[in-house]
């Protein structure tokens, strides 16, 4: 029973590593798009024109053109998704055949992304900001259905729900401007939340001597939460104004330590061999590292006539998430009881889930138009852009919990101005993710091999066509006191 005693063991473990696949990153990697409601409409190009509060996610140098301000912004993502899994099986003759399963479909709940912030302008000569800032990532909380026409779903082994999920990044910020050439800014953040993932694991051991592979009665569903997340960082940012009509702008962002309590549940399976099985024990420990961020900006402005002017922005983002590369858990005791011929109790070892990120490349542009056209009372702007982001991801480590892909994101927003001292926006988006193919021979994220040695390769997850898109509407309002 030693063989059976390493089936379970290990297909526990995997489990726990499974749900541990989605983190908190920045716009690649596992993040569907950057944020905010006004740099979002000029398409993510908001490093060397940041002016306002949003300033504290892209340049917290920035913040010194913020003035006194309280600001607020709300942004909704409808994210959809496709996945038709492709397996490639070994039959007991040793014929190798590649297996199609349903279409499932992901989907996304109405859930407003919020952005909050307050500034202060001080000094003898305003030379002096300082500002504290709320925000959440602009992430897809997808789910997925447990069955699909009556069948156990083909996503079922990467991800069932997120919904519970709910992580920030809150942070105090100090901006400085020495000269108004030169604006200089730090911020001090943590991420601050708590994360909840159910995943589906199977039992059920590739050398088909107990069932066949990904048989129903050796799925186990299961619960991970992870929290609470105090993981501290700190970003910081500098803009050069060498003439009226440019802008330059350098910023940075330090990679997040997550290192998190955490609570593991598992509804064993419905085969016999459990009937009598129980776990005891729930407590671990959840470890990775989220990447840095480097960002250049410049930016063109200038003054049109008849209270017209314009400003453009080209920018490039590199987000470092080669440091991505493992997911440590370490189980505090976790043991399981009464299964059928298992030694009882047996305890879940420490394990380490490879990643193998990549670094991601973002390329943006943005054009920001202000007039009194429109309205003559009130100052009006007009914003779009574009960006190119490459993936995060290799394609052989996409899965439906952690899907990415080179994308195009289109964005376009308007702002009104009014009484002298508000400010109200609105953005809509567009996300254009490229499909993936993962072919069945190089998919390489795993159900599990339960049995250490075992000749036979277990089957891939991941493998299939996946396609995915994101629509963004979002507003927001600043208030800017004289």
């Amino acid at each position: 029973m030693k063989t059976t005693r390493s089936v379970f063991a290990l297909a526990l473990a995997a489990v726990l590593s499974v749900q541990l696949r989605v983190d908190v990153a920045h716009a690649a990697g596992l993040y569907t798009a950057d944020r905010g409601v006004r740099p979002l409409g000029r398409g993510g190009a908001f490093v060397a024109g940041a002016d306002d509060l949003s300033s504290v996610w892209y340049n917290p140098a920035g913040l010194a053109d913020a003035g006194t301000s309280l600001f607020v912004d709300f942004a909704w993502m409808n994210f959809s998704s496709e996945y038709t899994r492709k397996t490639q099986v070994t039959d007991a003759g040793g014929t190798v055949r590649v297996v199609p399963s349903n279409r499932v479909d992901g989907t996304t709940p109405f859930l407003p992304i919020p952005t909050l912030g307050g500034s202060y302008n001080f000094g003898d000569r305003k030379q002096y900001t300082a500002a504290l800032g709320i925000l959440a990532p602009y992430t897809s909380v997808a789910s997925y259905p447990l069955t699909v026409d009556g069948r156990p779903s083909p996503s079922r082994y990467s991800l069932v729900s997120l919904d519970g999920s709910a992580l920030t990044v809150a942070g105090a910020y100090f901006a400085y401007k020495p000269i108004e050439e030169i604006r200089i800014g730090l911020g001090l953040q943590a991420l601050i939340g708590t994360f909840r993932s159910r995943v589906v694991f199977s039992a059920s051991p590739p050398d088909r001597l107990i069932g066949a592979p990904e048989d129903p009665a050796y799925d186990a569903l299961s619960q991970l939460n992870v929290g609470p997340i105090i993981a501290p960082s700190a970003n910081f940012g500098i803009t050069a104004v060498p003439t009226k009509h440019l802008r330059f702008a350098l910023s940075g962002q330090l990679p997040f330590w997550v290192n998190a309590p955490a609570t593991i549940r598992v509804r064993l399976p419905s085969a016999a061999v459990f009937d009598d099985a129980y776990q005891d024990g729930e407590e671990g420990r959840v470890r990775f590292r989220l990447p840095p961020v480097l960002r250049v900006g410049a930016e063109y402005r200038t003054d049109l006539g008849r209270e017209n002017d314009i400003r453009v922005e080209l920018a490039y983002v590199r987000e470092f998430w080669s440091l991505h590369d493992s997911i440590e858990l370490r189980p505090d005791r976790v043991r399981l009881y009464g299964i059928k011929g298992f030694p009882s109790p047996f305890g879940i070892a420490p394990i380490s889930l490879p990643r193998n990120f990549q670094d991601s490349n973002s390329l943006r542009a943005g054009v920001e138009y202000s007039t009194k056209s429109i309205f003559t009372a009130n100052r009006t702007e007009l914003r779009a852009g574009v960006s190119y982001e490459t993936s995060g991801i290799p394609a052989p480590w996409v899965s439906p919990l952690t899907y990415d892909a080179n994308k195009v994101i289109v964005g376009a927003g308007a702002s009104l101005h009014a009484g002298g001292n508000w400010r109200f926006d609105a953005v809509g988006a567009l996300v254009l993710l490229a499909g993936t193919e993962v072919a069945p021979d190089e998919a390489r994220v795993p159900r599990i091999n339960p049995v250490q040695g075992n000749p036979t390769s277990t089957e891939a997850v991941n493998g299939g066509t996946y396609r995915a898109r994101a629509l963004i509407l979002g507003v927001g309002a600043e208030y800017k006191f004289k």
